[in-house]
């Protein structure tokens, strides 16, 4: 009972729980609170904004990047460190880079560069390590820092804090004072923003500048946007240098020539239609002008200016360059004669060939040579590279795969395999090459937008599962889902509309409008979808589904009746109905109410079918001697007959009778004499000992018995069957005759003679009797005479002869 009220208990509450969520899921309370944040950010970016916007007399447009950066900033959850893939809170220290402007943890950024200046100089040798100051690349936008440059110490976004303290009225890590760094092209300002994340704005101050192509006459610009054009043709002469520059005012050099012209090539020789902004042009043709010996002609291509002089005069070499000669362009040097001496390609031995032409032959000297590992030697041909076939087995620079080249020197180049790991983002796969330590976290960006997608904020890539979509100030265009043609305003959401707030208007069937709030979508609470096993199965939610709900009856009031609209019609006047009911006995109990009229009739005494049903018994009076109750209910007119069955005895009291009620109380005395005689012998005696011979009947039995009787005489020798009323009216009676005397006589002498011989044989037995007592008597003393003499003991033998004789001579017998 205890575990059954504890689980009734926790059932109730979880009830309750899920009925108050679906009713915050539509109340505005939430979105109340999230519009007093709004209204607190927007009172701290007006004042962030407040000294440019002077500036700029309220125009705020180029501030849209910087107030995207602030708005991740206020935003929870938006600012990421993409180091440790975790959210940047208010009270962490913080590193913001400058060239990306994202946000790290100051601890993660510290190992970050830490990590990345290990990674770099741990394949260097002693030698090397410390030469050179490697940088640090960010983790994002791969700006590098030098090691100096390694962040220490929390700053705010200007650097002029350290330590900001946190101030809910201004942008976390910010100190709240001029930001005052130099924009980015500098012009010599300085941000006037208050300190703040992201990029400084352009800036607003007003200079004076003409245009590019300096005919317009200098106007007051904004700083950031100074360069302007007049949109007047350029004029300036182009690079053909014959024609000018179409194009209208614009910044930087002029683009080529757009013409085209007939060009010679740079001999001279071809002429063809050519862009104008590239008038040098070489064809493919050999000059072919003769040299000044006027032996030969020149062989170079298509060129400017002189062929020069013959390159066979003056003096020549031999092919080995140890003898020079002084010969006419038309003779070819001769070869001098002696060893040639020209270091092969092998870089040791010498050519040992005479001075001759043409390249010299491959080193074939035989040479020990040690393979690249250094770990074999071989005697071979000094041009033939020795590499053996042993495999390395130092692990590369990414600590996980073997190098496996041949004859490897020992500076085994870096893993060429790709890394291929999940980045934290979960969506891509690092494409970097096998690496050691964790990935580079994702430099992809993901845009998270609003359900009509007006509304973007960009977040780091992974970050989309978990943040939540911007709040979009845009009205939701969705069209309304009830019998509305418009629904309330609302702002841009997912999800469901809200429900419908509006008057439904609905015309009833009596003509008025519903003016309930609108119920075409109402939320309505399943029951019954799920029973549960026991208390140890967990409640399950609430299931609520949408559904239409009917119009509620009418309630406007109706002046003549008391009622309300839905139900304006004859009312009651609570007092009772009184009309006649078809019994025609009693009248209708129910309280005041309509009664239709049946073919017309007007009688306002008499029931209809919506009074009540007489359920009375009839209590009619019953024929006299019918003990049963009418059969029927409360009925008009006289009751039927009664047809039941009664048991009644016979009037002997020795047979049960089934007679109809109705038979028996309308019989008369003599008719209910013979409906209760059950028509056999009436089985009482009559005081002469005889039965009755009538048939069944009331009352006593008559005694005029008719029974035949014998009657005899005193000795019962003569008999006579007479009438028995006759003899118990004593009127006859039988007397003894002479003979019947005669032998009354005799057989009292013989009665006489039987007693005397009775007497006589008593007298023999009681003699008998004595003397048979007197001999017992005579016995007696005999026997005191032997107890007084001596007795004599027998012997063992005498005793016990007949026991030991007796089986032996069976034996004997037996044997024989």
């Amino acid at each position: 009972l205890s575990s059954q009220k504890k689980f009734d208990e926790i059932k109730k509450a979880n009830q309750a729980a899920a009925k108050k969520l679906v009713e915050d899921q539509f109340s505005s309370s939430s979105e109340d609170d999230d519009e007093d944040a709004e209204i607190k950010q927007g009172k701290i970016l007006a004042k962030t904004f407040t000294i440019y916007t002077s500036q700029t007399d309220g125009d705020a447009s180029e501030l849209e990047r910087t107030r995207q950066y602030m708005n991740e900033a206020f935003q929870s959850g938006a600012m990421t460190c993409l180091i440790c893939i975790a959210s940047v809170k208010r009270n962490q220290a913080v590193w913001s880079c400058c060239g990306c402007f994202c946000i790290f943890h100051l601890v993660c950024i510290q190992k970050w560069a830490k990590d990345s200046l290990f990674l770099v100089s741990s394949p260097l040798t002693d030698d090397d390590f410390g030469k050179k100051d490697y940088p640090w690349p960010c983790p994002k936008c791969r700006f590098e820092y030098k090691r100096s440059e390694t962040p220490s110490r929390y700053y705010c976004y200007c650097g002029k804090v350290e330590n900001p303290a946190l101030d809910p009225w201004l942008v976390p890590h910010s100190c709240g004072q001029i930001c005052e760094r130099e924009f980015k092209p500098s012009c010599g300002h300085k941000c006037l923003l208050l300190c703040h994340p992201g990029p400084c704005p352009p800036c607003p101050k007003m200079v004076t500048t003409t245009c590019h192509c300096k005919k317009a006459k200098p106007v007051p610009r904004r700083c950031s946007a100074k360069e302007w054009s007049c949109h007047l043709p350029c004029g300036r002469t182009l690079l053909c240098g014959q024609h000018t520059c179409e194009n209208s005012c614009h910044a930087g050099d002029c683009q080529p020539c757009p013409r085209v012209s007939k060009q010679r090539c740079v001999c001279g020789r071809q002429t063809a239609e050519r862009l104008c902004a590239s008038p040098q042009w070489q064809c493919d043709q050999v000059c072919g002008k003769p040299l000044p010996c006027g032996n030969h002609t020149c062989e170079r291509v298509c060129h400017a200016g002189p062929c020069g002089d013959c390159p066979r005069s003056g003096k020549r070499s031999c092919p080995c360059e140890k003898s020079k000669f002084t010969l006419p362009c038309t003779e070819d040097v001769p070869t001098c004669g002696d060893s040639c001496d020209k270091v092969l390609e092998c870089g040791i031995h010498k050519c040992s060939q005479r001075c001759h032409r043409g390249p010299c032959e491959i080193c074939r000297q035989e040479v020990e040579k040690q393979c690249r590992c250094g770990k074999h030697t071989k005697r071979m041909p000094c041009h033939k590279p020795y590499l053996c076939e042993t495999k390395c087995t130092k692990t590369r620079d990414c600590q996980k795969h073997q190098c496996r080249r041949k004859c490897c020197p020992g500076n085994c180049p870096p893993c060429d395999q790709v890394c291929g790991r999940t980045l934290g983002c979960r969506n891509h796969k690092c494409p970097s090459g096998c690496h050691r330590g964790s990935c580079n976290p994702c430099p992809e960006t993901v845009d998270v937008k609003c359900n009509c997608g007006r509304t973007v904020i960009k977040v780091p890539c992974g970050r989309e599962r978990t943040i939540k979509p911007p709040k979009c100030k845009q009205l939701c265009s969705r069209p309304p889902t009830c019998h509305h043609s418009t629904q309330e305003k609302h702002y841009c959401h997912f999800g469901r509309c809200p429900p419908c707030r509006q008057s439904c208007q609905k015309a009833l069937a009596c003509g008025h409008l519903c003016p309930v709030p609108c119920h075409d979508e109402a939320l309505v609470k399943q029951t019954g979808v799920h029973q549960s096993a026991g208390p140890w199965e967990q409640p399950s939610e609430p299931a609520f589904i949408q559904t239409a709900l009917p119009c509620p009856p009418c309630q406007v009031p109706i002046p003549v009746s008391p009622l309300p609209c839905h139900s304006a019609n004859p009312y009651s006047c609570k007092r009772l109905c009184g009309r006649l009911l078809d019994c025609e006995n009693h009248t209708c109990m129910k309280e005041c109410h309509h009664v239709t009229k049946l073919n017309g009739s007007a009688e306002g005494n008499k029931a209809g079918p919506e009074c009540s049903q007489c359920e009375e018994e009839c209590t009619k009076p019953r024929p006299s001697g019918c003990p049963h109750r009418c059969a029927l209910p409360c009925h008009p007119g006289d009751c039927p007959s009664c047809l039941q069955m009664l048991k009644i005895k016979c009037h002997c009291k020795l047979s049960v009778l089934y007679i109809e009620c109705l038979k028996l109380t309308c019989a008369n005395v003599e008719e209910k004499e013979l409906l209760i005689s059950c028509k056999n012998q009436c089985p009482k005696e009559l005081p002469c000992g005889h039965r009755c011979k009538e048939v069944c009947h009331s009352g006593s039995c008559p005694l005029n018995c008719s029974q035949k009787v014998k009657l005899r005489c005193l000795c019962k020798r003569l008999k006579k069957e007479i009438q028995c009323s006759r003899i118990q009216e004593g009127q006859v009676s039988l007397d003894c005759d002479a003979v019947c005397k005669e032998m009354k006589r005799k057989a009292s002498e013989i009665k006489e003679a039987e007693a005397k011989a009775a007497i006589e044989e008593e007298k023999r037995r009681q003699q008998a009797e004595l003397e048979a007592f007197e001999n017992r008597l005579k016995g007696r003393r005999k026997n005191k005479r032997r107890k007084d003499e001596v007795e004599v003991e027998q012997s063992s033998w005498q005793k016990y002869k007949n026991l030991i004789l007796l089986p032996v001579l069976g034996v004997a017998v037996v044997m024989v």
